[in-house]
Order: C-alpha cells, then structure tokens, then sequence
C-alpha cells in the first residue's frame, strides 16, 4: 500500500480525491492538507465522505515528503513553492493547479499576467493527459493535470490534427460549465439568485485556458495552432460540454475524422465517440469523456461536441489516472467508469 498526501483537502477536486483514494487498492490516504480549514474533521467540510474523524491538518512539508505520492489540489498560484520543497524528495507529484502547465514562460505570463517564479521548472513536468502521453507519464515524477475546459477540447481534437484532418488556425470553441468550475470560494457571482435562469459568458477572449489548449495543441500539428475560445456559465453543479469548430483540409470526409478518433482511443477505458451529440449528464461522476464528430460539407466545418464531469476527469479523476500510470497500476483503479444518469 502506497502513502499519499492531499494539499487542498477542503475543496471540491480534494474531495472527490480522498473519495477515489480511499477507494482505491493501493492508495491510502495518510495526510489531509487543508491551511484555512486545519484542526476541523473532515466531516465538516465534505460531510458526505467516510472516515469523517479524520483531522484536516497544516501543511507540514517533512510530513508531507514521507508519502509515496502527493497530490496538490491548491489555487492558482499556489502549488509552486510546496512543489518545490517536495521536487528534490523521494515523492511523486501530480499538480491539479495551473503552476506547470505551460510550456514556456511566455505563454505562462500570457495566462496569467504575472512571471512564472521557477521559469526553468516548467520544462521538467509532464502534461498529464494519459491518453496521449502515456508512456511519458508513467516514466516521470512531476506530472501537471491538464485544466478541465483544456481536457475536453484537447483530446477529441488532437487526433484530427495530428492526421492532418483539420486547419490548426482558426479554431473557435464554445464552452459551457457548471459552478462548482469555480471551486468553493464564496462571491456574489455564483449566489442562487445570480446564477439560477441564467447564462453567461465570461473572461471572453482572456480566459487562462486558451494559452494551454494552444501549447498542448501545438504538439500535434504541423504549425501553431490558434483558439478562439469563450467559456460560459450555465445553472448546474458539475460538469462541462464543449462545442468545437474547425476548418477541414481538402479531402477530409466523415469516414476519416471518425477513424482518426478510433484509432487514437478505441482501446481507451475513459474515452469514447458517440453517434449522437453527449449530454453532461451521462458522464457526471465518471472518469468520461464522450464526444460526437459531425462533418458540415456545405462549409467546410467540422463540429466536435464532448462532455466531461470537471471534478472527475476534468480534475481529480483525471490526476488519479495520472497517478496510476506512474505507479504501474491499471490506469481504472480506484475511478468510476460509469456515470451518475439519471
């Protein structure tokens, strides 16, 4: 049985990963991080989980470096410094924060408007999106979980530029998600009354995600690949369906996207074409992707429709699955295969 320590307990995605820890055959959770919250049971901040007479603790990096395995559930921002201190340890990191996404100072500071504080560190994580990069995963220590609008964009879309199938330019992607995307911090924007009957876009043209979908995009396609994306706020918890438009190059035909799709991830646990177009609750409280590829000849368009749970494989289940392959563990250990519908 491996150790492991969640930093950022308190959380939504810290939550979901002492559910799926406690649940998992080779994972125990022996240190519940949680600053604001220390010396509170856990029962109090996520009543619904077993072993609630478990104390919330201060951060403790020596205790913290004990553990076989370190999760980092922090705000953006955070996770660098506690990173850090652990990096040079016998520990395996995985960073659900947006610290070391980013492949390059600049798009880092493109972000998030501010200098990244270890530029030279962000060439030393690994990307975690284990459906493409596997093998790097499960070779590496330092693992960054993808943000959750990234991950369902990044992976119906990556096969289809890889087999050069559509433009890498012009790319627009329409995003919608529930509230619990802005974690439990309390403001007057994500009251009932603010959000109920009620959507919006927000960050239009600014948001942080547009940078990481471009640099893990890049990867897969023959020139940079541009984003146009706009992400809004629906009156639901959880989950996220993600709308994404691109041109197709001459030649490109239903039959090809389809099969670009199924050769990438036909022998995947988590990922999964449909015919018709995903609804978010078919994939709430799973480790899921599902998306529907849909080719409009008359424009040239092709339309990609995918939906995630952002707590699971958007987060927590996501960082999880990351884990398992760095410990050569089947990569469904200890996650939900299968939604919560209806």
């Amino acid at each position: 049985m491996y150790s492991v320590a969640i930093l950022g307990a308190s959380g939504y995605a810290g939550g979901e990963l002492i559910r799926f820890i406690d649940g998992h055959p080779d994972f125990e959770a022996v240190f519940l991080g949680a600053d604001r919250r220390a010396g509170e049971p856990l029962s109090v901040v996520h009543p619904h989980l077993r072993g609630g007479d478990r104390l919330l603790r201060t951060t403790d990096i020596a205790a913290v470096a004990e553990a076989d395995l370190v999760f980092m559930a922090l705000p953006h921002g955070a996770s660098a410094r506690p990173a850090m201190d652990l990096a040079e340890g016998p520990a395996k990191i995985v960073d659900l924060g947006s610290d070391f996404r980013l492949d390059t100072p600049a798009r880092y500071l493109e972000a998030y408007n501010r200098e990244h504080p270890y530029p030279s560190q962000l060439t030393e994580w690994i990307y975690g999106i284990p459906e493409l990069f596997r093998g790097e995963v499960a070779a590496a220590d330092r693992v960054a979980s993808p943000g959750c609008y990234p991950t369902s964009v990044i992976i119906p879309l990556a096969p289809l530029l890889s087999e050069g199938l559509v433009e890498p330019s012009g790319i627009i992607v329409t995003s919608m998600s529930g509230v619990s995307g802005a974690g439990r911090g309390a403001t007057d924007s994500l009251s009932f009354g603010v959000i109920d009957e009620s959507v919006k876009a927000y960050q239009v043209l600014t948001h942080r995600h547009r940078p990481e979908m471009e640099s893990c995009l890049d990867d897969f396609a023959d020139e940079p690949t541009s984003v146009l994306f706009t992400p809004h706020l629906v009156p639901m918890q959880r989950g996220i369906l993600s709308t994404i438009y691109a041109d197709a190059t001459q030649g490109t035909t239903i039959e090809n996207l389809t099969a670009a799709f199924d050769t990438a991830y036909g022998e995947s646990s988590f990922v999964r074409r449909l015919d018709e177009s995903p609804e978010t609750r078919w994939v709430v409280g799973s480790n899921n992707l599902f998306a529907s590829i849909h080719f409009d000849e008359r424009s040239g368009t092709v339309v990609i429709v995918s939906a995630i749970d952002n707590l699971v494989k958007g987060a927590a289940g996501q960082a999880v699955q990351n884990a398992n392959l760095m410990f050569g563990f089947d990569e469904v250990a200890g996650l939900p295969v299968d939604g919560w519908m209806p």
